[in-house]
């Protein structure tokens, strides 16, 4: 962010921000973060005391202020259809200082989707051991979006449970990203990472 910022980066708006300790961005940044789940919202708050959370819908939130960095981490991927694709970008736009910087990353692009792939992880703490198991599933190649399908298999000190979750995302081409941001008003930078095995592109876009 702070390569890329035209200014001073010292507030950032974290959008779709869940219930995830902000460690990372409370270091550099005075963080607001903005979610559509009063749950994750309020374990958020419980974990960074000394910022703002607000309820709000990243479509079509407006808020009273504008920030010099905007963070998107996967939460763009819920945007399943381009309208609601379009109206996020848009609202992070409008949220952002002249000069400031917007960093997204979608979980995958229609270039690098893999059908049928499943990937597993786990955790443990304090008596609680959890294991989950993720696949991802284009039903239909024509309609920009995805499933996702997660399973967790959760042991509180041995004794198993099963919840699961499951989600329509969406998938997009690499030049409906570009085109979107550039319309949008933005100059954007692709960085590529990688993740383990998984590379990722994390769009850089800078408000002129």
């Amino acid at each position: 962010m702070r390569q890329y910022s035209k200014r001073e980066a010292r507030t950032l708006l974290d959008i779709g921000c869940g219930g995830k300790n902000v460690f990372n961005l409370k270091r550099y940044f005075n963080v607001t973060g903005i979610d559509l789940s009063p749950d994750m919202l309020a374990q958020a708050k419980e974990l960074n005391l000394e910022y703002a959370f607000v309820l709000g819908n990243m479509r079509v939130f407006k808020l009273n202020t504008t920030f010099d960095a905007v963070l998107i981490d996967d939460a763009i991927s819920q945007m399943n259809t381009r309208a609601d694709f379009e109206a996020a970008i848009r609202a992070s736009y409008s949220h952002l200082n002249p000069g400031g910087v917007m960093i997204v990353t979608p979980d995958v692009t229609i270039e690098n989707f893999q059908q049928n792939k499943t990937t597993t992880f786990s955790a443990s703490r304090d008596g609680l051991d959890v294991v989950f198991i993720e696949n991802v599933y284009d039903q239909d190649p024509t309609d920009e979006q995805y499933e996702t399908t997660i399973i967790y298999l959760i042991r509180e000190n041995g004794i198993l449970r099963i919840e699961t979750d499951r989600w329509n995302m969406g998938l997009y081409t690499m030049e409906v990203w570009r085109q979107t941001l550039q319309e949008t008003g933005f100059h954007a930078y692709e960085k590529k990472f990688c993740l383990g095995k998984d590379e990722y592109t994390t769009f850089v876009c800078v408000k002129s």
